[in-house]
C-alpha cells in the first residue's frame, strides 16, 4: 500500500498557499479515481522500462489500462529520461541514477517525504525528473513546489558526499508534449526552504494560518463545503452585472472570468450534495431527488429490423438503423405503438436533484448505486 505524508509534495502548492488546508482535509476519505489508477499504471510501466535499460531485475506490471496508448507515451517518457542518463555518463564517469526513490525532506517539512521518479546526481548537477501522465492541465517546472521539495530530499541524501551546485528540475508530460525545464543553484533552493517552506509547513501541520482559495482548490478534498472558498464566491457573485452594451471589454472579461470560477465551484457544491443524496439518502432543505432524463432505445436492433421488413417498412435505414425519433415520424405514432411498442424501452435516468417545484415525483433508493453514479459524474 502506497504511504501519503500529510504534508505531500504533489498537494504542496496548496498547503503552501492555504496552510490549514491540509488539516481540514483529514476530516475527508481520501478517494482514488480512473484517472490516478491509469498515472499509476504509467509510473509502473515506465519504471520497468527503465530498469531494463539500466540492466536490473525487473517483471513487466500488468494493469487494466495496458494498450498502445500507454506503451507509447511511457516509451517518450523513458527515452527522454534516457538522454538525461547519457548526458550525465558524458559528465562523469560513475554517476548515481535512482529510479522511483524515497526522497525525504522532513527536516524543513514535518514528516514531509515523496517519491522522485528519477534522480541524477553527477559532476555537481543534480537533475530530478517527474512524470506526469495527466492531459488536462499541462504543468510548468518553474517555480514548481513538488519539484522543489523533491530535490530538497535528494539534496539531504547526496550533499554531504557530493558537492552539489546546480539542480535542473524537469517535469515531462508526453500526452501534451510537454517537456519543462527549471534551473536554479542549490543555495537558491535551500534559501528558499529556509525563509518560505518551513514556516508555511510549521503553519500547516498545525492547521494554521489563513485561508486561501484559489486554483489550488482544484483537487483539495474540502473544497466542496469549504467555507472560505464558498465566501469568496459568494463575494463574486455580488459583482455588478450590467447589460452587456453598457461593459467595456476589459469588464467583459473580468464577468466572463468570475463566470467561469463560479460555475465551477457550483458544479462542484452540487455534485457533492447528489452523490450524499444517492449514497446516504442525505435530504436537502428545498429539492429532492428525481429520476433524470433519459431517452428511449431499442432493446433488440434485429428483432426491430424483422418485424418492419415482415410489415413491409423498407425505408428503415441510414448508415444503419434509425433512430427512434424517426422511425416514429416515419411509421406514425399509433403504428409505431403497435408494431415497435414491445421492443422499444426507456431505461431509468441518472437521479438527480432537483428544487421542491420541480414537476418530477421524488424517488427514494432502494440500493446504492455509488459505483454508477461516481462513473458518471
Amino acid at each position: 500500500m502506497t504511504e501519503h505524508a500529510l504534508l505531500a509534495a504533489s498537494s504542496s502548492d496548496r498547503w503552501l498557499h492555504c496552510t490549514p488546508s491540509a488539516r481540514l482535509e483529514e476530516q475527508f476519505e481520501n478517494q482514488t479515481s480512473v484517472f490516478a489508477a491509469e498515472g499509476s499504471a504509467a509510473h509502473e510501466l515506465a519504471e520497468h522500462k527503465l530498469r531494463l535499460y539500466l540492466d536490473q531485475k525487473t517483471e513487466r506490471p500488468i494493469s487494466d489500462f495496458d494498450n498502445d496508448e500507454l506503451d507509447y507515451y511511457t516509451d517518450i517518457y523513458v527515452y527522454f529520461a534516457t538522454e538525461l542518463i547519457t548526458e550525465a555518463k558524458a559528465r562523469c564517469s560513475d554517476p548515481i541514477i535512482l529510479i522511483e526513490q524515497k526522497l525525504d525532506y522532513s527536516c524543513y517539512v514535518p514528516e514531509g517525504f515523496g517519491t522522485g521518479d528519477l534522480v541524477i546526481i553527477a559532476d555537481g548537477t543534480l537533475n530530478v525528473l517527474d512524470l506526469k501522465y495527466g492531459k488536462g492541465v499541462a504543468v510548468s517546472a518553474k517555480d514548481n513546489p513538488q519539484m522543489k521539495l523533491y530535490a530538497l530530499g535528494a539534496l539531504d541524501l547526496f550533499d554531504c558526499l557530493y558537492d552539489i551546485q546546480t539542480v535542473n528540475m524537469t517535469i515531462c508530460q508526453p500526452r501534451l508534449e510537454n517537456i519543462s525545464t527549471y534551473e536554479i543553484s542549490a543555495d537558491e533552493l535551500t534559501s528558499w526552504a529556509e525563509t518560505e517552506l518551513r514556516p508555511k509547513a510549521q503553519l500547516a501541520i498545525n492547521g494554521e494560518g489563513e485561508f486561501l482559495p484559489g486554483e489550488h482548490c482544484r483537487f483539495c478534498r474540502a473544497r466542496f463545503t469549504c467555507r472560505a472558498r464558498a465566501d469568496e464566491h459568494l463575494q463574486m457573485a455580488k459583482h455588478d452585472f450590467k447589460p452587456p452594451s453598457l461593459l467595456t471589454e476589459e469588464e467583459i472579461s473580468e464577468v466572463l472570468t468570475i463566470a467561469a470560477r463560479l460555475a465551477t465551484w457550483a458544479s462542484d457544491v452540487y455534485t457533492y450534495a447528489t452523490d450524499l443524496a444517492i449514497r446516504e439518502g442525505k435530504e436537502w432543505p428545498g429539492y429532492k431527488l428525481v429520476e433524470g432524463r433519459s431517452n428511449r432505445k431499442y432493446i433488440n436492433e434485429s428483432a426491430v429490423i424483422e418485424v418492419l421488413t415482415t410489415a413491409g417498412y423498407t425505408d428503415i435505414f441510414k448508415q444503419s438503423l434509425i433512430g427512434i425519433s424517426d422511425m416514429e415520424k416515419l411509421l406514425g405514432k399509433k403504428k409505431f405503438t403497435e408494431i415497435l411498442g414491445n421492443l422499444v424501452e426507456k431505461p431509468p435516468g441518472k437521479p438527480t436533484l432537483v428544487q421542491l417545484s420541480d414537476k418530477r415525483k421524488a424517488i427514494t433508493l432502494k440500493t446504492t448505486p455509488e459505483d454508477d453514479f461516481r462513473k458518471e459524474i
